[in-house]
């Protein structure tokens, strides 16, 4: 395939909480997806830069250097959500951050690969006033990686990814069905033999609540996930604050003996 060094760069998707990896740690998309890349290339090496809870800016002038120095062949770059859900949030300075990353990778040989955001009401109608944002967001996306020649996956408008059932009880981190999806749409973007798009169908069996349970799920989730993040924003804190990248130096990868779903 002729990429022997994949480095991720991102924030908690990337860093692949909500998808444990059996040790006490996240395994995550970037992992899966390397995982896949080195049964076509068995001298691949992965690093992992990510780190949650980072904004765009800070995924730009934390991890964007870092990266370069360590000359990939290939690279994806997943991050907004966290501005997303900021009230400070503004497209066009999260799109500049996304369109100067790519700019600076693609300009240094690597191929580049990103995603779009789903529409995210549909998980909630708690998080209709989303929908503006991921649009605007989505639309400076597409932009940026057209310009840039960076792959795309665009996961806005299957109604698959708004499926609960891919998603974590917070709604902001996939699962390990959704982190797989993720990186069999990586695959597909890529081009990567055998695979497909079989990523964006819906799930086999359509999933179903009643409204009662919709309701006592959104209090649930305000009460659990919400708040506390309100609380860590008051106090100037961060989900990512004191961690560091769980890869930070490219290093082999042996690929699973068989991928489950």
């Amino acid at each position: 395939m002729g990429q022997t060094r994949y480095v991720a760069i991102g924030d908690s998707q990337t860093e692949g909480v909500g998808d444990p990896d059996g040790t006490g740690g996240w395994r995550g998309f970037a992992d899966r997806l390397a995982q896949q890349l080195a049964t076509l290339t068995p001298e691949l090496h992965y690093a992992n830069l990510a780190v949650r809870g980072k904004l765009a800016r800070q995924v730009r002038d934390e991890q964007l250097d870092a990266a370069l120095s360590l000359r990939p062949h290939l690279v994806t770059v997943v991050a907004g959500m966290n501005d997303l859900i900021r009230p400070s949030f503004s497209a066009t300075a999260v799109g500049a951050c996304l369109d100067e990353m790519f700019s600076a990778l693609t300009a240094s040989g690597a191929r580049v690969a990103t995603l779009t955001f789903p529409d995210l009401p549909r998980l909630s109608p708690l998080l209709h006033p989303l929908r503006h944002r991921v649009l605007d967001l989505n639309a400076s996306i597409r932009t940026s990686a057209a310009r840039h020649g960076v792959a795309l996956v665009d996961t806005f408008g299957y109604s698959v990814t708004t499926d609960p059932r891919l998603w974590c009880p917070d709604r902001i981190h996939a699962n390990p069905v959704g982190h797989a999806r993720i990186a069999a749409a990586f695959a597909e973007a890529l081009g990567l033999p055998g695979s497909d798009d079989s990523w964006s169908r819906p799930l086999p069996t359509p999933g179903s609540r009643s409204a009662v349970r919709r309701v006592a799920s959104d209090v649930r989730w305000l009460a659990t996930f919400v708040g506390p993040w309100a609380y860590r924003r008051l106090r100037g804190r961060s989900s990512g604050t004191d961690r560091v990248p769980k890869r930070p130096t490219p290093l082999p990868v042996t690929p699973p003996a068989s991928e489950p779903a």
